[in-house]
């Protein structure tokens, strides 16, 4: 049955995935795309949180972690967005619904392995600019982008001793992004010259990168535990293969363009995109069968990042930084007349520079967070929910705000394998 449910699911979100963009924010115009991962459904309920070791569910996050598993997890998530875009003149809304993350961990006595599917990054913007030149001749601009990176991972968890694991994992990155731009340019007199030409630019990426993680856990008093974790992720490079091609287009209602003739390709170099390093702490306390609450903070070495094409003048790069405060309670995890009460109750708050400077103007991203954990009935598997509600950006320097709202559902399934049965 459990199989069925995980198949099921699997083809549902794979095919939500690939028929819609993951993201409608304009800043995915740059680098690699809006970065949507942020772990699974139980990790970003708790705003990214990922310092408790769990035996039923997958982290993702720190693969230290996979050592913690007792039972075979099949781990499903994925979103559906609300985006409202607000600049000085104008506001409008956008939905997309994507998948977050297909992942399968297994645990092997000391050893946990762990791998999968993770749509890392988007793009997905659809934009519309005016320009005038000292000789009144104005341009506008229409910007359309889509695609995005995807990650396979491969990873493992050790448990060196009862307090401490060390974990790492191997991503190879792959995608495609793909950008279109057409520009129409009109004389002092508001009539346009000649026709409009459009501009598509296409990049191949491809890249491996890797991971490394520990966790600690040690006890303060006989309820209450310390826990500890950190990553890092080396900085790395993504291969990227792009083309180029331009072509004379006419508007046939002033939204549609029609192409005039063959499109002519222009030579491009190939380019390499450094991805910067990552490193992120974490702390809490709690009782992991009751409450949890803690931290984490992550530095990234984003000053070296890049865009795909070099011809972007107004966007720089600074080192991002990222707060994080989350936790969850149970009740009462081992009751069995009140169903209520094996809820899991989770929340976060989460600041982050995201490193990305446009016309002198740093893009911040804010996000409180909520979930809920509903276990299965007669079963270790549980369905989880999580909400998301965020800021992102500024309308200073002719920019966009962003006020988003994720609603996120993931499935964490639970089997034993390599049990050897008594009887056939």
């Amino acid at each position: 049955m459990i199989k069925k449910i995980i198949v099921s699911f699997s083809l549902l979100f794979s095919l939500i995935s690939f028929a819609q963009e993951g993201t409608s924010s304009p800043y995915s115009f740059y680098g690699i795309g809006d970065v949507r991962f942020k772990g699974t459904v139980e990790n970003s309920s708790m705003a990214g949180l990922s310092i408790v070791p769990d035996s039923i569910h997958l982290n993702i996050v720190n693969p230290a972690m996979y050592s913690s598993l007792k039972l075979t997890s099949y781990a499903i998530g994925g979103t559906f967005n609300v985006n409202k875009l607000t600049t000085d003149s104008q506001s409008e809304k956008a939905q997309r619904t994507a998948l977050n993350y297909l992942a399968v961990g297994i645990p092997i006595n000391k050893l946990g392995i762990g791998f999968g599917l993770i749509p890392y990054s988007s793009v997905g913007y659809n934009l519309k600019s005016n320009s005038t030149d000292a000789n009144s001749i104005r341009t506008e601009s229409f910007d359309k982008g889509n695609g995005g990176l995807n990650k396979v991972f491969l990873g493992f968890g050790y448990q060196i001793t009862k307090k401490l694991s060390f974990g790492a994992d191997a991503q190879y990155n792959f995608g495609n992004i793909n950008a279109q731009n057409i520009s129409i340019r009109y004389d002092a007199l508001g009539f346009p010259i000649q026709y409009a030409s459009m501009e598509v630019n296409r990049s191949i990426a491809n890249g491996v990168n890797f991971n490394i993680g520990l966790s600690f856990q040690s006890k303060l008093n006989k309820k209450i535990n310390l826990f500890s974790s950190a990553t890092y992720a080396p900085s790395s490079e993504i291969n990227l293969t792009n083309s180029r091609f331009i072509s004379l287009v006419q508007s046939n209602n002033g939204i549609n363009f029609g192409q005039i003739g063959e499109a002519v390709e222009i030579t491009v170099p190939s380019t390499k995109l450094k991805l910067p390093s990552k490193l992120t702490f974490g702390i809490g306390i709690g009782d992991s069968k009751k409450w949890i609450i803690g931290t984490e903070l992550a530095f990234q070495s984003s000053s070296n990042f890049g865009n795909r094409f070099n011809d972007i003048s107004n966007v720089s790069y600074q080192n991002a930084t990222k707060f994080t405060l989350g936790g969850y309670y149970i009740p009462n995890y081992k009751s069995f007349t009140n169903y209520l009460s094996r809820l899991v109750y989770r929340g976060g708050f989460r600041f982050e520079n995201t490193g990305l400077v446009i016309n002198n103007n740093e893009i911040n991203d804010m996000a409180l967070t909520l979930g809920l954990g509903m276990p299965l009935r007669g079963a270790f598997s549980n369905v989880n929910f999580g909400f998301e509600y965020g800021n992102r950006g500024t309308k200073s320097g002719g920019l966009v705000n962003e006020n988003y709202m994720n609603f996120n559902v993931g499935l964490s399934l639970n089997d034993r394998w390599f049990v050897k049965r008594k009887y056939d």
